[in-house]
């Protein structure tokens, strides 16, 4: 079908339910980390649909692996055993802690199961998860009560019972919490959706500490930190902490929907027979696209390179938070996940920010009410993050 953004966008209005501010742009194409509009607009793609397509638009391999799936074997019901999804949880579980997969079709799922897991391997009488201000778990109401900012629970009142926030960065005030109902508690290594905030390695082995004192489970939230994201499969590698669960999703099958939950042999046995499932979780063609990913990802190289070019942006963007004192503080983050920390003045254009970034064919997000946050492709080049670098410098020089 043939027609530009206009047209699209207006029979797009007539159809959708409007629980997205989408950009006037209808996209058609991308190739590595480039996009291309109904116009013929290209972006500059900083956003990889949300830390999602980590190896690029369109990457061959991934793009044959889905092909030659599709052509073999497209669905069958989980009561059956396919090779895709098989391969792709031993791949899983030969390079992280686990010995167990369950999958799904997103991060909500994943996250879903982790709860209901360890509220089964549990017992009844503890039932409650603390997770932490700030925190982003998910849309269900389930993975929304657990997310710590009240804006994503207004309307949805009353949510499920069992879940406490506790402060960011309070080991105190997250001890408290604690009592004989808690069975779990929930984290993101870094929370991306408040602000690209890392927690940091101490807080972590203080969490882990209080989950072995009080017999909790620790559950990593790696949808948006796992598969690559921060220079190693899983964020968890780097900052010396074991979590007893781990969920991740976004990245894995590089832009096909698919959720995965990782945990130990032990804790896995609580899910029996009809505890859990999912129609489509771990499809063969989301599954082989996951393994094309993964192969990619695990290849000697890799992931040094996504921690140098994470550095690379990292210094790049602390660099004009020094040239454009009025708007940035500094940067933060971890590998290609970053985000350019603003000023009070920085904050009040934030959106405008990204809508002129947009104009000039750059696309990113502004995250927390906090930061300009870059997740791009895992294989943007040094020379694409400069000409980023070069519009978000041009566009704040423009609002000085």
């Amino acid at each position: 079908m043939s027609g530009g953004n206009s047209s699209w966008i207006a029979r797009s209005n007539q159809v959708f339910i409007e629980t997205y501010n989408r950009f006037p742009t209808v996209l058609v194409k991308g190739q590595g980390c480039v996009l291309e509009d109904a116009d013929g607009k290209r972006y500059l793609d900083f956003l990889a649909g949300i830390a999602v397509c980590s190896l690029g638009h369109c990457h061959p391999a991934v793009t044959s692996a889905i092909c030659e799936q599709a052509a073999k074997l497209l669905h069958v019901s989980n009561l059956f055993h396919t090779q895709p999804q098989t391969e792709l949880a031993e791949l899983l579980v030969a390079h992280s802690f686990a010995d167990r997969v369950f999958f799904g079709n997103s991060g909500a799922e994943a996250n879903e199961a982790a709860i209901k897991l360890a509220r089964k391997y549990s017992g009844e009488d503890r039932f409650e998860i603390i997770s932490l201000a700030g925190s982003f778990h998910g849309r269900t109401l389930a993975t929304v009560a657990a997310t710590g900012q009240p804006k994503f629970h207004q309307g949805f009142e009353p949510l499920p019972a069992g879940f406490l926030h506790a402060e960011f960065g309070e080991t105190a005030a997250l001890e408290k919490l604690i009592s004989p109902r808690t069975c779990a508690i929930l984290c993101e290594p870094l929370q991306g959706e408040s602000g690209v905030r890392p927690l940091e390695k101490e807080y972590l082995a203080e969490i882990r500490r209080l989950c072995d004192d009080n017999g909790l489970l620790l559950i990593f939230d790696e949808v948006q930190t796992g598969i690559g994201r921060t220079g190693t499969l899983f964020a968890y590698e780097q900052l010396g902490v074991v979590p007893d669960i781990l969920t991740s999703a976004k990245a894995l099958a590089n832009g096909l929907p698919i959720g995965a939950m990782l945990t130990t042999a032990e804790i896995a046995a609580s899910f029996t027979v009809g505890s859990h499932a999912s129609t489509f979780g771990g499809n063969p063609v989301a599954a082989a696209a996951g393994v094309a990913t993964m192969k990619i990802m695990l290849a000697d190289g890799f992931f040094a390179e996504v921690r140098g070019k994470g550095e690379y942006l990292a210094a790049k963007l602390s660099g004009l938070a020094a040239k454009h004192p009025k708007f940035a503080t500094g940067q933060r983050g971890l590998g290609l996940i970053q985000g350019l920390v603003l000023t009070q003045a920085g904050i009040e254009q934030g959106l405008a920010i990204v809508q002129k970034l947009f104009e000039r064919g750059v696309l990113i997000n502004f995250a927390g009410n906090a930061v300009l946050r870059f997740i791009p492709p895992l294989i943007v080049s040094r020379d694409e993050i400069d000409t980023m670098i070069e519009a978000v410098d041009q566009v704040l020089s423009e609002l000085a």
